[in-house]
């Protein structure tokens, strides 16, 4: 009898710890995201200090939620828009406005809403693109009066695509086939697309107007719109100034802090592996490498 009552007491304390190991996972899972969210605004707070500027971001990274690891990707959406144009709203007209932007694109509608209202704004607008600001992403590029792009960073064309097609190549469709070939569906897909097309050309012509000349905007609001390369081809430093972009590669090393705040989801095996620099190491100190 007194053998079974200590293994009862073994087994009731090792629920018990079991428990309460579990209460401290949770706890720590549920303080994690508000503590990372504290370092991110204390990152935007000495960008605002350093600049006078109101700091805003607008990073789009697959971050694991709870304690199951869910991926979820995130786009420009008409929550950003409602956020964004809120922030913009808070801002004195004179004070400038820092944008860290990292995005795929998103929404045609949300990106407009937010890249008018950067352009309405009578402060300087500084758009900061530490990796990549893809469609919906260069449009608010587009909007800012300079553009701050590390050496390596890129934007991307501007034309629209419908769900899983290109707006240009639903338009060519009917150069490829006759109309008694073509599903209604897709028919009716790329008068959309025509319409489109001519939308977004004529909203970014509107945009970069006020930055350059009249016909250099309509020229280039073609080239980004028309479809003229693939929707995930890369504008590099070099392009941008190319086509009359105010772009530099000043970027401070806050808006780097700020990035390594936000965590892409830990895949099973990282594909990327690299050692941090140690402090008070120099190049010549470290260890050789194997042919």
């Amino acid at each position: 009898m007194e053998s079974t009552s200590g293994w009862d007491r073994i087994a009731r304390g090792a629920r018990s710890l079991f428990w309460v190991a579990l209460l401290i996972m949770f706890l720590t899972q549920a303080y994690a995201p508000l503590r990372l969210e504290a370092a991110r605004l204390d990152v935007l707070h000495r960008l605002e200090e350093a600049h006078q500027s109101r700091a805003i971001a607008l990073i789009h990274r697959q971050e694991s939620i709870s304690l199951l690891g869910i991926p979820i990707a995130r786009y420009i959406d008409i929550d950003d828009s409602e956020a964004i144009l809120r922030a913009i709203r808070l801002t004195p007209d004179e004070q400038p406005i820092d944008l860290v932007l990292h995005t795929p694109g998103g929404l045609v509608l949300g990106a407009e809403q937010i890249a008018q209202a950067l352009a309405a704004h009578k402060g300087k607008v500084t758009v900061f693109v530490p990796h990549y600001a893809m469609s919906g992403g260069t449009l608010l590029a587009l909007a800012a009066n300079a553009i701050v792009m590390d050496p390596n960073a890129v934007l991307g064309p501007v034309d629209p695509q419908l769900g899983e097609y290109p707006a240009a190549s639903l338009v060519k469709l009917r150069e490829w086939k006759t109309p008694d070939k073509i599903s209604d569906k897709m028919l009716v897909l790329s008068d959309v697309s025509a319409k489109a097309l001519v939308q977004v050309q004529n909203f970014v012509s509107a945009l970069l107007a006020a930055r350059m000349p009249e016909p250099q905007a309509k020229a280039l609001a073609k080239a980004l719109g028309e479809g003229r390369w693939t929707h995930d081809f890369p504008i590099t430093v070099s392009l941008a100034r190319e086509f009359g972009l105010p772009v530099s590669t000043d970027m401070p090393k806050l808006i780097y802090e700020l990035m390594d705040l936000y965590h892409q989801a830990a895949p099973q095996r990282p594909g990327v592996l690299y050692t941090e620099p140690r402090p008070g190491r120099k190049p010549d100190q470290m260890p050789a490498s194997s042919p």
